[in-house]
């Protein structure tokens, strides 16, 4: 359709700079800039495909972009790191 409109998200931060470095993101295109962006962890199993193509279906087709972002939390915790606010309750029960 017209991939240069943003595809809005729930607003996450994610760990992916390192340990208690997150990364912002509010749009659909923001997570396949994350996911394609080089610093994913070279571990990353199915989730992370799964993730990237939900991305870019949110992008393309407009499909639910709810989707894409629960498809991108649950590659990002294949591979260890936090999503800001998802694991809130995880993080403060362990500190």
């Amino acid at each position: 359709m017209y991939p240069d409109l943003p595809v809005f998200i729930k607003p996450l931060e994610v760990e992916i700079d390192g340990i208690d470095q997150y990364r912002h993101a509010e749009t659909a295109q923001d997570l396949a800039a994350m996911l394609l962006g080089g610093k994913w962890p070279k571990s990353a199993g199915g989730k992370f495909h799964t993730a990237l193509w939900r991305s870019m279906e949110a992008i393309e087709w407009y499909v639910d972009a709810d989707t894409a972002r629960a498809a991108f939390v649950e590659a990002a915790h294949e591979v260890g790191m936090h999503v800001l606010p998802d694991d809130m309750a995880e993080i403060k029960k362990a500190s």
